[in-house]
């Protein structure tokens, strides 16, 4: 399948091509390569069309030349002058549409390179094209060296590609290994969504290629017997087998991401599946717009902390009941800063308003430092109280903590604060624990799997699962209590240092 070239998909129009990537589609009996958009900037060539007449003009010729021309003038010139309503960073997106524009024109290297030199695959003669249009340096010095009046940038492009692809073909310097290597966890972890990879299987492929790296470099790159023209050979199945050794003796550490601990261990075989994966999906996705895509596949945070003041304790089941809880928070703490008396009013406007320490407190008072920390704490358990009655945490718990471990465990969401303490509570637990609830919702074995893989008897192993799971219930709900304290710390301090800052700051807070 490698060596079969695949077919290209037509796009619909010609402004498609500068903001549309190439992907290979593996579904069908033969591979096609599919065009997929890159968000941002179509949403930055769609802000042209409305906003520049000249731009929305150059949609309706019949060839792209002269939208080739308006991206290479912002480019290397930056013209047209800007305009208020054009991004700040327009060069830089100028340089990202001409580089996707470049993408057929690497199909087209790579396929007449593939053609005249089968020697490599196809897959090969492609990343060497597209390291270098995204390559910023040399994507600048090529286009800088372009004379319209000679030829199109399109077979421009290719010819120069073609170039680059049989004199780096020649010296294998851009093997799929060194690619494996030198990528960054965050490079592979954005390529790897892209590709399709979803959690668990995102960490677990991080933590591997982790160990491949050590095992890769120490038997062929530092080998004194490899030359350095062959140092991004091929590794051997002992090379994986090595790895997976490493996988599987670490992934019980606490230095191993959950997803990974859960998980099974896995073999030498498997291990080079996940490798190739990788390798597959850092060739299948434009570097020069990596540093984007965090802000595209990120989820929506459910439970955050927030320096506004804005705290969700619970996840909610749309936009407008976040709000709605969020109101509904701020009305009760408001109503219970009205009922405390005038010395607590005061007290927490010097400690929160004027940033007062309690010994300057006291002084004030004439009671000891030790008698304002207990008002202090007073006050913040009766306002706990108060956030407490919104959502009653006691209540739903039992069910959230079940919830979690049958639908989440494998895949927990870290944005989430309320998965991040679960998570961090499984750790905490003691071996026997973090066993059973990794065999039972990470491994999905059944009771009697379990009893026999522990030599234990299958009622004592559904006792250990219930206290596990009431572990976590206990755990939880302290970790909402310190929650709950930091966003009262946040909320205090912006409520007393606003009041501060009006005309009349302790009528407010007094009457």
């Amino acid at each position: 399948m490698l060596n079969q070239l695949p077919i290209l998909s037509s796009l619909q129009h010609l402004v498609h091509r500068f903001y549309m990537y190439m992907t290979v589609d593996n579904s069908i009996e033969r591979r096609t390569i599919q065009w997929k958009p890159e968000p941002y900037l179509q949403r930055n060539i769609d802000l042209y069309k409305i906003k520049h007449d000249q731009f929305a003009a150059l949609l309706h010729q019949k060839n792209e030349q002269g939208l080739v021309q308006f991206w290479l003038d912002m480019a290397l010139n930056n013209l047209p002058s800007k305009y208020n309503w054009e991004p700040e960073n327009r060069i830089e997106k100028a340089w990202q549409h001409l580089s996707l524009y470049c993408e057929e024109s690497c199909y087209r290297a790579a396929s007449q390179v593939w053609k005249e030199n089968q020697y490599k695959c196809w897959e090969e003669y492609i990343f060497f094209a597209r390291c270098l249009v995204y390559d910023p340096v040399k994507f600048r010095d090529i286009l800088a060296k372009y004379d319209p009046e000679i030829s199109p940038l399109y077979a421009y492009i290719i010819e120069v590609l073609r170039k680059t692809i049989k004199d780096e073909g020649a010296v294998a310097k851009f093997s799929k290994w060194r690619l494996l290597c030198k990528k960054s966890n965050k490079e592979l972890k954005e390529a790897l969504i892209r590709y399709g990879i979803c959690e668990p299987e995102v960490s677990r492929f991080l933590f591997a290629r982790k160990y491949f790296k050590q095992v890769y470099q120490f038997s062929k790159i530092q080998n004194p017997a490899t030359r350095s023209g062959q140092r991004w050979v091929e590794p051997d199945s002992n090379d994986f087998q090595e790895s997976a050794q490493y996988y599987n003796a670490e992934k019980v550490l606490a230095i191993a991401p959950h997803q990974v601990a859960v998980g099974k261990n896995v073999t030498g075989e498997q291990l080079q599946r996940w490798m190739e994966t990788c390798v597959t999906a850092l060739r299948n996705y434009p570097q020069s717009i990596a540093s984007s895509i965090s802000l595209e596949v990120m989820g929506a945070v459910s439970c955050k902390i927030e320096s506004n003041g804005s705290f969700n304790l619970e996840i909610e089941d749309s936009t407008s009941e976040q709000e709605s809880f969020c109101q509904r928070t701020e009305v009760v703490l408001q109503h219970e800063l009205l009922a405390l008396n005038d010395d607590q009013k005061e007290i927490l406007y010097l400690y929160y308003g004027l940033g007062w320490n309690q010994k300057q407190i006291a002084a004030k008072f004439v009671v000891t430092q030790g008698a304002i920390a207990r008002r202090l704490q007073t006050i913040e358990r009766r306002l706990i109280n108060a956030v407490y009655s919104l959502k009653q945490p006691p209540q739903w718990v039992k069910g959230y903590v079940t919830n979690w471990l049958k639908f989440n465990y494998e895949t927990p969401d870290y944005s989430d604060l309320i998965h991040a303490a679960l998570v961090t509570s499984v750790k905490q637990m003691n071996t026997q624990s973090q066993d059973l609830l990794r065999l039972y919702y990470g491994q999905k074995l059944d009771i009697n799997a379990i009893s026999n893989q522990l030599r234990l008897p299958s009622d004592i192993v559904n006792e250990l699962l219930c206290q596990t799971n009431s572990e976590l219930e206990v755990a939880l709900l302290k970790e909402l209590d310190i929650m709950i304290r930091k966003f009262l710390n946040i909320w205090l301090n912006k409520q007393y240092k606003n009041d501060r800052l009006n005309s009349q700051p302790k009528q407010l807070i007094f009457t």
